[in-house]
C-alpha cells in the first residue's frame, strides 16, 4: 500500500495547494491521509468559535470526499499561535508518530515561502518532525499565497498532470461555502496556475510543487 501525508495549516488549503493532485493520486489507487493543524475559526471572528468549527470541519469533510482521501486529521491549534501550541500538544511527536506508521511515499505541504505565518511554521514543523521519525521520503511543497515565485526557479520540481482531476478540484473548493472572500481572492490564481504549469508541462491543467527534501 502507498501512503501519501498532505499537512497544512488551515482548512480548504489542501485543494487550493494540491487538491487536483490528490484526487488523482486517489484514483490510482494511493492511501492519502490529510492533517490539518486548525479549524480556521478565525475566518469568521464574529460568531460563536463552535459553530465555525463544526461549519469548516463539515465542510472538509465534504471535499475529501469529492478528492477521495483515506482520512481528515484536525490538531486544533489556535490561529496564530501554531509555535507554542505545537508544543503544548506535543505535535512533533505525534507527526513523527504519524510518519513513522504510515510510512509515506511523498509528503505534501507548505511552502517556506509563504508569507503566512502559520504556514512557515507547519512547514518548519513537518521538516522536523520527518528528522525526528527516520522515515526517508521527498516532501514537495505547494504554493497558495505567493503567486509568482522566481526564488526557485533553479529547485527541483514535480509537475503532475490533473487535466483529469482539475474539475474534483474546483468541485471541492466550492464546499467551502463559507470562505467566499478568500474564494474570490484565490480562484483566480488556481486557474492561472493549473493552466500556465500545463503549458510548462506540455498538458491542459497541472500542479507544480517545489522538492523540499
Amino acid at each position: 500500500m502507498k501512503n501519501i501525508l498532505v499537512i497544512c495549516a488551515h482548512p480548504d488549503d489542501e485543494v487550493f495547494g494540491a487538491g487536483g493532485t490528490v484526487a488523482k493520486y486517489a484514483q490510482e489507487g494511493y492511501k492519502i491521509d490529510v492533517i490539518i493543524f486548525s479549524y480556521g475559526e478565525q475566518s469568521h471572528p464574529w460568531l460563536k468559535k463552535h459553530f465555525v468549527v463544526k461549519t469548516r470541519i463539515a465542510e472538509s469533510k465534504d471535499a475529501s470526499r469529492i478528492l477521495g482521501t483515506k482520512s481528515l486529521t484536525f490538531f486544533g491549534l489556535g490561529e496564530g499561535h501554531f509555535e507554542e501550541d505545537s508544543k503544548t500538544k506535543d505535535i512533533h511527536n505525534k507527526i513523527s508518530a504519524i510518519i513513522k506508521r504510515k510510512k509515506p511515499v511523498k509528503i505534501f505541504t507548505h511552502s517556506i515561502d509563504d508569507p503566512h505565518p502559520d504556514h512557515k511554521t507547519v512547514y518548519n514543523t513537518v521538516l522536523e518532525s520527518l528528522k525526528k521519525s527516520r522515515h526517508k521520503c521527498d516532501v514537495y511543497t505547494f504554493d497558495i499565497w505567493n503567486p509568482v515565485n522566481l526564488g526557485k526557479r533553479k529547485t527541483p520540481r514535480l509537475y503532475v498532470d490533473i487535466s483529469k482531476t482539475f474539475s474534483r478540484k474546483i468541485e471541492a473548493l466550492k464546499c467551502f461555502k463559507s470562505q467566499k472572500v478568500s474564494m474570490v481572492s484565490l480562484l483566480w490564481s488556481v486557474y492561472t496556475r493549473a493552466v500556465t504549469s500545463g503549458i510548462q508541462n506540455s498538458t491542459k491543467f497541472a500542479e507544480v510543487f517545489y522538492k523540499a527534501k
